[in-house]
């Protein structure tokens, strides 16, 4: 089965895939923290034969578990770079996992789904607020009664709390390989709200750099965005370990359900 998106305009790639080619997957590895976030996620399915809906599904990282457990995911991204890699795991592991060439901002397509999820920063890299809040309405029309929105970003919050009063830091996070880790060279604007990060990867003796820039939302500001879209929020934390939100937590996980349905 194929899906294909009936929104025409032009797919806008903000370049994202060609910044990381080569070594998003060592940054962001596909390991037992992405399969835990795959099996919390899962948990949200409703069942019933109902596919999932990916939006920024890059190269699998939870897709392709998430398929194990739910059955068909239909993923959805901009980077033909991010696709390709997705198609040869797809191939290597026989994932039930449909790539769409596409833009979040403006998908659309016949189905509905029992599950739609935009995770790992994914809407951050949106800048502007009235797109963010399409992304949100875009996902909603896609749910089908009982299915679920889950959404995880960085907390603006805990973006300002890590720059301690700064514009500028730096810090560093080694990896498990000997000589391996990655430098984030962090700037936020003076209002807080765009960040930022020029992320140099570490390996073997060499170095890769790719630089990304997010806006920064509260999650009062995704709820509101979820309410224009006809969702009411069902429970809110920091991480896939099941860490309880504050707002200096680094990230949040969100997920919503059409206001009125039962949770």
């Amino acid at each position: 089965m194929t899906t294909e998106a009936h929104d025409t305009r032009e797919i806008q790639d903000i370049g994202y895939g060609r910044e990381f080619e080569g070594f998003y997957d060592r940054i962001f590895p596909k390991d037992d923290y992405a399969d835990l976030a795959a099996a919390k996620i899962a948990e949200r399915h409703p069942g019933g034969g109902l596919r999932s809906l990916e939006f920024g599904v890059g190269t699998g990282r939870i897709a392709i578990p998430l398929a194990a457990r739910t059955g068909a995911v239909v993923g959805v991204d901009s980077s033909t770079e991010m696709l390709e890699q997705l198609r040869a795991e797809i191939k290597e592991k026989d994932a039930d996992v449909v790539p769409v060439h596409g833009d979040i901002r403006t998908y659309t397509d016949d189905e509905k789904y029992g599950l739609v999820y935009c995770v790992c920063a994914t809407l951050s890299i949106i800048l502007d607020a009235g797109e963010q809040r399409e992304v949100i309405r875009r996902a909603a029309d896609r749910l089908a009664p009982g299915g679920t929105l889950v959404i995880e970003t960085p907390n603006r919050g805990g973006v300002r709390a890590i720059h301690e009063g700064r514009r500028r830091t730096s810090y560093f996070v080694p990896y498990a390989e000997p000589n391996t880790g990655l430098l984030t060279c962090s700037t936020l604007t003076p209002d807080d709200r765009i960040w930022q990060a020029s992320h140099i990867w570490f390996e073997g003796g060499t170095s890769r750099v790719g630089t990304e820039l997010s806006r920064l939302v509260t999650p009062e500001e995704i709820d509101e965005y979820a309410a224009e879209a006809g969702l009411e929020p069902v429970d809110r934390q920091a991480d896939w370990l099941g860490n309880p939100y504050t707002d200096t937590s680094l990230m949040f996980i969100s997920a919503y359900r059409h206001a009125g349905e039962r949770r």
